[in-house]
């Protein structure tokens, strides 16, 4: 059976910060341990700043029906790594296969992280995310793997695991690559304040109200049975892949189906949002196939049978392929 003693050096090495739980080294399953992959998870305990590793005992000593360990590593709230073994974990089931993974053993095939936040009410953090990108593309370089050799949990399952929750597995991947070529993926971002970038009709009032607001104010306007869309103008470099995101303050009075209107390759999409919820934050609309070239790419209708007032703060687009 094979191990990966050399797992903290590689994650050191990287800039992630590890703590070495015990005997690591030498705390494992028996059975099959060959890695191609990583395989993202999340706890489903609540973390927070003060208790960051809430799950930690149980993913060392395991459960009354799974017994420990149950991950190579867990990542706590602030984005550290504690290492827990270096051979197989009982964290992946059954698997069926995933892009190149291939259907079988998943405790044989994959390295396991658990993201230590509950996927329900709470996503992982900034640290959580930003920490697991740069460890799993550390760890699949040191396999001689690409990107495509990172999944979700809810990937592989057989069992309708819906970890890791909160995220885009595609986006993860595409972060993970740009991580391993050692470059950052071209983005931009245009509120409603950059010049030149954002156009309104006068319907659109001017607000600041809101302090989860990105910038110094946000335009707002009542719902019609016509579009009259507050239009973002983007000057896309190639015609590729992008993650599309959107920031807007919450309020329970802004609107429950919010029409966010992107001018793809094959037409506009609309992807609707509840603007009552989840503000003071970048949320991904999803990722699209966009022309090459400067025009009008993302815009925010007025045209919705949802209720309440609609905002347009601002947007951000990322190449991910």
């Amino acid at each position: 059976m094979a191990t990966i003693p050399w797992l903290a050096d590689v994650l050191r090495a990287a800039g992630v910060q590890v703590v070495e739980e015990g005997d690591w080294r030498n705390r494992m399953r028996p059975g099959d341990f060959n890695p191609i992959g990583v395989l993202w998870h999340h706890t489903a305990a609540t973390s927070s700043a003060t208790n960051p590793h809430p799950a930690l005992n149980i993913c060392i000593n395991g459960r009354s029906d799974l017994p420990g360990p149950l991950c190579q590593a867990l990542v706590d709230y602030h984005g550290v790594f504690h290492i827990i073994s270096a051979g197989r974990a009982n964290h992946a089931g059954t698997a069926r296969a995933s892009g190149p993974i291939p259907a079988g053993d998943g405790n044989t095939m994959l390295i396991g992280w658990e993201i230590d936040y509950n996927g329900v009410s709470q996503e992982m953090t900034a640290a959580q995310y930003n920490a697991s990108i740069a460890a799993t593309a550390a760890v699949l370089k040191q396999l001689g793997k690409d990107s495509s050799y990172a999944r979700g949990h809810r990937e592989t399952s057989t069992t309708g695991k819906i970890d890791p929750s909160f995220i885009d597995l595609n986006v993860m991947r595409a972060d993970v690559a740009a991580k391993m070529s050692g470059g950052t993926a071209w983005s931009t971002i245009v509120d409603n304040t950059t010049a030149g970038r954002f156009t309104a009709s006068a319907n659109w009032g001017v607000s600041s109200y809101s302090s989860q607001r990105y910038g110094a104010d946000y335009r707002y306007a009542d719902p019609v049975a016509a579009s009259d869309a507050a239009w973002y103008k983007v000057n896309i470099p190639a015609t590729g892949n992008y993650r599309v995101d959107a920031w807007w303050p919450a309020n329970a009075g802004y609107n429950s189906s919010a029409p966010y209107v992107i001018a793809t390759s094959t037409g506009n999409v609309t992807v609707n949002v509840d603007q009552r919820a989840t503000g003071g934050q970048w949320r991904s609309l999803g990722t699209f196939n966009l022309p090459g070239g400067d025009a009008n790419r993302v815009g925010v209708s007025r045209w919705t049978s949802g209720t309440g007032l609609i905002i347009a703060d601002a947007i951000r687009i990322t190449r991910v392929s």
